[in-house]
């Protein structure tokens, strides 16, 4: 069972920019959400240990989920990804608890670097013995 990752966009395109940013060799189940309101659901139903979260989606927008994650003190770390650059809004993110915000498209070495800052990923740990 790898390690549970859930990928929240409303674009289809970026939810599959995102799972190929992930390490090749991080052995990850991804599940994946259209929407905040079904993010939350699933956050609620089940553990994941990430989550990576657009900014802009309809019925419920980023901010709203990261607002109630705080809220209900659900536990996953947070990896915002979005196109909305602005300072306020990055400042806005971090303060309600994300690891990080990455611009779209997503840089796959940025986020490599932030899995590894917060011990999520640990290439030594993923590669084979022999």
């Amino acid at each position: 069972m790898g390690f549970p990752v859930l990928i929240c966009d409303d674009s289809m395109l970026a939810r599959k920019s995102a799972q190929r940013a992930l390490p090749d060799d991080w052995d990850v189940e991804v599940s994946f959400a259209g929407n905040g309101k079904e993010a939350l659901a699933m956050l609620r139903r089940h553990h994941f240990g990430l989550l990576l979260l657009d900014l802009t989606m309809p019925e419920m927008d980023g901010i709203e989920v990261l607002e109630q994650i705080k809220v209900e003190g659900i536990e996953v770390f947070v990896v915002v990804i979005s196109g909305d650059v602005q300072p306020q809004m990055q400042q806005r993110v971090m303060a309600l608890g994300a690891l990080d915000f990455i611009a779209k498209p997503v840089n796959g070495s940025r986020l490599l670097t932030t899995l590894q800052g917060f011990g999520l990923y640990r290439p030594e740990r993923h590669t084979a013995h022999g």
